[in-house]
């Protein structure tokens, strides 16, 4: 895309971690985990912040029963006790599969959003404590002082009081912090789809940092992912706020580029995915070319999406399924174009995991299937469709030389170009980043990062009784495409709101009754689920749910939507009992 002169080009990264990325790059300067899956097992503790790994990482629930075997403590700061981390049935354990596996020692329940407050009040703590890393902290940290003072001026009380928890609480949090000489920190995306969430990713690097828990054995920050994509899609620059390797969109990186590449590459950042929707909803996009992904399912207001779909002239599609956003009645042109799955791409393809590694997948021959195309192939073709006679165009015989060409983009990558078999994986960086106490930013040092939670020192907003704030979950789904009506982890079908039952009794409502949930945003209907949700909150299923997610709130770090929203609760009827499988 690039290479016709657009910066618009963006991944699925962008709805889920990139305030990871803009947060990790601002105190540790990288955009990935710092360990492996294997620090696990040699860390005192690990904790869970707004992530759900029996649900959305089941593979990792394994290493979590064998750290926990060996004496690793696994807690979880969530809005939402996820029975998947107080049991779950790890199939390749017999044992487990028979009786199943505790995951999470304890549970902290915070208020959706609150996160930052609680992760500041137990930082205080720690501090006033002198519990923390003081060796590593001269050497090799920066800003102490003014982190400091910014935390000087919140009270305990007041954080406590954002994040919903009692003093207790945060007291006992800070006591497995301060006892643990090595952890590591998981979050996903009830962390970043927030409008604070690239501040979030900070000040859960601010606690890393100050307990040195990055660089070392047993230690690490880690944003967990949940697709394939992602992290590697990511670092090839498929994205509008960075060049490949990650590199800052500036004249100087464009250079480079255009000296390795041989053609013109824009100098300036482009439009995010939240930034050209918004654009098509306007009627100021010209075309549209989406590989996989469905925005009518991903997005908030799926309604407006629709709507911008449709106003766009050219519209190009290329998946392996069939979407109900490809059906969207086009302003003049769509084309449709079926891809080759990852087993079926020529010369094989890779993909990137949360630990970094590499990972080769053979093509598996026999399965060419109509007139689907190796995905890389199509651009290269639409390439030549536009500017056939282009000396500079970009040329490839094959996905070797496609892999080779990243081993000169990307430094980091450089092994790729050797994978060609089965089990043939590297894992870029090595088992750390920033070991030796050596991080890659302008000064060679870590930075903490003053951090103000939302509404501190202001009039907290009141709600009725019949408001709740509402977050999105994940049932037994992969990324929209929902595999089965009732979640076997929550038993949970796709309808059902998750309402604490004293919430649920104040308002005289019962587990199955008829609710309809409204802003002005949009009404979703669905029926009472009583679960352990913190107060005052309620969880629905996305995609659903976002019918009454609101447009136009954007986390400023990373520029993920907010995928949150508050909504009054109204009782509609009686119940609906249903038995599906």
């Amino acid at each position: 895309m690039r290479y016709l002169g657009s910066p618009h080009v963006d991944n699925s990264a962008r709805l889920c971690h990139s305030p990871s990325s803009a947060g990790l790059k601002a105190t540790v300067g990288v955009a990935a985990t710092t360990c492996s899956y294997k620090d696990w097992f040699h860390s005192d503790l690990i904790v869970f912040l707004g992530s759900n790994p029996a649900n959305d990482q089941p593979v990792s629930t394994k290493y979590l029963m064998e750290a926990r075997k060996r004496g690793t403590r696994v807690i979880t700061v969530n809005a939402y006790r996820e029975p998947g981390m107080k049991r779950y049935w790890i199939p390749s354990s017999a044992t487990s599969a028979l009786f199943g596996t505790t995951i999470s020692d304890r549970d902290y329940m915070v208020q959706i959003g609150g996160d930052l407050a609680f992760l500041n009040a137990a930082t205080k703590l720690l501090l006033q404590r002198g519990a923390i890393a003081h060796d590593f902290l001269d050497a090799a940290v920066e800003g102490l002082e003014d982190f400091q003072a910014e935390l000087a001026q919140q009270s305990i009380e007041e954080l406590c009081s954002l994040a919903g928890v009692e003093r207790a609480e945060v007291e006992d949090f800070a006591d497995e912090i301060a006892q643990a000489e090595k952890g590591v920190l998981v979050w996903s995306m009830g962390i970043t789809q927030h409008p604070h969430g690239a501040e979030t990713v900070k000040a859960i690097a601010n606690l890393g940092l100050l307990k040195e828990w990055i660089g070392r054995d047993g230690c690490g920050l880690m944003p967990i992912r949940g697709h394939s994509g992602v992290q590697g899609g990511a670092e090839m620059g498929a994205y509008s706020t960075a060049l490949p390797g990650g590199l800052m969109v500036n004249k100087e990186n464009a250079l480079h580029f255009e000296k390795l590449w041989g053609f013109p590459v824009p100098h300036e950042a482009g439009m995010t995915t939240v930034d050209y929707l918004e654009a098509s909803i306007q009627g100021e996009l010209d075309a549209l070319y989406c590989i996989g992904g469905n925005f009518l399912e991903t997005m908030p207001s799926p309604d407006r999406i629709a709507d911008g779909l449709g106003k766009i002239p050219l519209r190009i599609h290329s998946d392996i399924v069939l979407t109900n956003q490809m059906l969207v009645d086009p302003a003049d042109t769509v084309f449709l174009l079926p891809a080759r799955t990852r087993y079926e791409q020529e010369g094989g393809g890779t993909e990137t995991s949360t630990e970094r590694r590499v990972i080769f997948s053979p093509h598996i021959a026999g399965h060419d299937i109509g007139e689907a195309k190796t995905e890389w192939r199509m651009m290269l073709e639409l390439a030549a469709a536009v500017k056939g006679d282009d000396p500079d165009r970009p040329r490839f015989d094959n996905a070797d030389s496609l892999r080779a060409e990243i081993a000169k983009a990307v430094p980091s990558y450089q092994g790729i170009e050797h994978l060609k078999a089965k089990g043939d994986e590297f894992q870029w960086g090595g088992p750390h980043l920033c070991s030796n106490r050596t991080f890659p930013t302008e000064d060679g040092l870590a930075h903490l990062a003053p951090v103000r939670p939302p509404f501190l020192g202001e009039a907290h907003p009141k709600r009725k009784n019949n408001e709740f704030l509402v977050a999105t979950r994940r049932g037994k789904q992969f990324n929209s495409m929902v595999q089965r009506a009732r979640d076997p982890l929550t038993g949970a079908m796709r309808d059902h709101i998750f309402m604490h039952a004293d919430d649920a009794a104040a308002l005289s409502l019962h587990s199955d009754d008829r609710i309809v949930l409204e802003n002005e945003t949009g009404r979703m209907k669905g029926r009472v689920f009583l679960a352990e949700v913190t107060r005052g909150t309620l969880q629905a299923h996305w995609p659903e749910i976002n019918i009454v997610i609101p447009h136009g709130s954007v986390d400023a770090g990373g520029g993920v939507p907010n995928y949150n929203a508050t909504v009054r609760v109204e009782k509609i009827g009686g119940r609906k009992r249903e038995i599906s499988v």
